[in-house]
């Protein structure tokens, strides 16, 4: 049994080094799943946790998706049909690089590059208003959250499983499960094809200003946020009177 094993090699506690400067961003507020970047029954990723970054209601939806599929189904198209499958670790969010980098080192170190394959973060590229500035940025879809492609044995199961900060596998109690192939692939196809998106640094009912436009140096409310048409409503102070105004995402920023 996969769960046999004791966790002997885990260390009491992860190494708290940013891996880079990605990792060493806090996290101030609760970073959203792209709903259109994978296909139910994953839902949306909402908040997370102060112990590993990742809600019950994500970590579930993963588990779920695991769960469907209770044994490694046939590899996608153009991957070797050797039994290799893809399955999910979670992680302390914030540590998906440092994680990533730790399992590679214990990979090559180990002699398991005949078994465990390919790691992937997925993340999607988003372009951020900043102090009236734009730039592009990572956005991780499934904060706390790795996807790994090996042949699942008792040794490769061990290696993934002790690498320090690896808080676990997702499936059925201890026993991993793979993801279906056609979620990966839809995952993986994304990721090289998506173009960037403009990233909303405020919410409705918060206080903003245009930077833009007719209304340039109006202060307002953010009443709606249309995320598909990348159209914000604001509520500014026209001649005594609240109008409400739709511009784009990058005519406004956080007041």
């Amino acid at each position: 049994m996969l769960a046999s094993h004791e966790d002997t090699e885990r260390p009491d506690a992860i190494d708290a080094t940013p891996a880079d400067e990605t990792d060493a961003r806090p996290e101030a507020e609760p970073t959203p799943v792209d709903e259109e970047f994978v296909a139910a029954p994953l839902p949306s990723y909402e908040a997370t946790t102060a112990a590993t970054g990742a809600t019950d209601e994500s970590k579930a939806a993963l588990e779920d998706s695991a769960e469907a599929q209770p044994e490694a189904a046939a590899a996608p198209a153009g991957e070797p049909d050797d039994g290799r499958a893809w399955y999910v670790i979670h992680c302390y969010s914030g540590y998906e690089n440092k994680v990533r980098y730790n399992l590679e080192q214990r990979i090559d170190t180990m002699g398991m590059k005949d078994s465990i394959f390919d790691i992937v973060i997925p993340t999607i590229e988003e372009i951020e208003i900043k102090e009236g500035k734009r730039r592009n940025v990572e956005r991780r879809v499934f904060p706390g959250y790795l996807l790994v492609q090996m042949l699942l044995t008792e040794e490769s199961w061990y290696v993934v499983r002790n690498t320090p900060g690896v808080t676990g596998f997702v499936g059925m109690g201890n026993t991993p499960t793979a993801l279906r192939p056609e979620e990966v692939t839809q995952i993986l196809k994304r990721m090289e094809t998506s173009t960037p998106q403009v990233r909303p640094t405020y919410k409705a009912g918060q206080r903003v200003r245009v930077i833009d436009g007719p209304f340039n140096e109006f202060i307002g409310t953010v009443s709606d946020i249309d995320m598909d048409r990348g159209k914000v409503r604001v509520l500014v102070s026209f001649f005594g009177r609240e109008t409400p105004v739709e511009l784009d995402f990058l005519q406004v920023e956080k007041a």
